[in-house]
Order: C-alpha cells, then structure tokens, then sequence
C-alpha cells in the first residue's frame, strides 16, 4: 500500500490538536502504550503505521496485502489480533457501514466520535462535537438504556466532492 497524503486539509473538525504525521502517530501511541503499560509490538506498530499512512479508511484485506508486500508473508489471525489490539485501546476507529478502519487522532485519550463518511473518495472525517456524542448518551439514558459505545456514521459527499 503505497503512502498517501490526506485527501482534505482537516480530517477533522478540529485539527489543532491532532497528530497527522503517521510516523508522529506511531510515536504517540508508543508514548501512550508506555504510559498504560502496554506493549505496542512491531506488527502492531506496522499495521498501525498502514492506517495511518492510507489518509482514508483501510480495509483489513488490504492491510494483509501490504503486510504481505512488506513481510513476505502475513498470517490474516496475525493482523486480525493486531487490529483487535488497537480498537480496544481507542488507537484506531472501526468503520462498520464500510468494514474499514482509520486512526484515531487522539491516541491518549479514549472518546466515541462521529464520522462524516464519502461515498466517492472515502474520506472519514472526525466530527468532533461533544454535544452530538452526550446527545446521544442522554437520549440512550433517558429510555433506560446504558450506553457502553457510540458509533454514529454519516455518509455522504465531503465538500471537495460536492464541488465536482
């Protein structure tokens, strides 16, 4: 999987304090796996440093092939165990609607987001509003249901998109 840059100039809605460098990424959630006692293994930093690199959702296919590039060869349970890894730390977000992952930007801290998904160029950009997230929690509350995660995907055309 050849390295990408960004498809849009924000990833979010707000990029002041996101790290976007993939390499920085990796180095970020090193720094957080240290603090929490974790240990971020070559394959885990390898398949991490592929999602981060994609700038769009990444299917786990695709990542066994770019492990296969890489490695000669990758063991699809290998990649699995690393992807599980990294979802139940919040180092990566599961896209469910299109079976795809991306980063998540905030390695040291654990949040539900909602994404804004495009259908043509597959850009997921964070929507960083803590209303929508505590919206959602309160209504779940106020029905009696107890909440354990949020996953809101909203698809649709980003606005480099809607413009061609």
């Amino acid at each position: 999987m050849p390295r990408k840059q960004h498809a849009h100039a924000h990833d979010c809605t707000d990029p002041s304090h996101h790290v976007h460098s993939a390499g920085d990424y990796v180095r970020a959630v090193e720094e957080a796996c240290a603090a929490r006692g974790l240990r971020l293994t070559p394959l885990r930093a390898q398949v991490l440093g592929l999602i981060a690199d994609a700038g769009k959702p990444v299917k786990a296919y695709d990542l066994l092939d770019a492990m296969k590039e890489v490695n000669g060869s990758s063991a699809p349970p290998t990649v699995y165990r690393a992807l599980d890894f990294l979802l139940e730390q919040g180092f990566i977000h599961r896209l469910a609607s299109v079976n795809a992952f991306v980063g998540c930007h905030h390695p040291n801290q654990r949040h539900s987001v909602p994404f804004l998904i495009c259908d043509q160029c597959q850009a997921a950009i964070e929507l960083e509003d803590e209303r929508i997230t505590g919206l959602l929690d309160e209504q779940a509350r106020a029905l009696g249901f107890t909440p354990r995660a949020q996953t809101l995907e909203v698809h649709g055309l980003c606005k480099a998109c809607a413009s061609t």
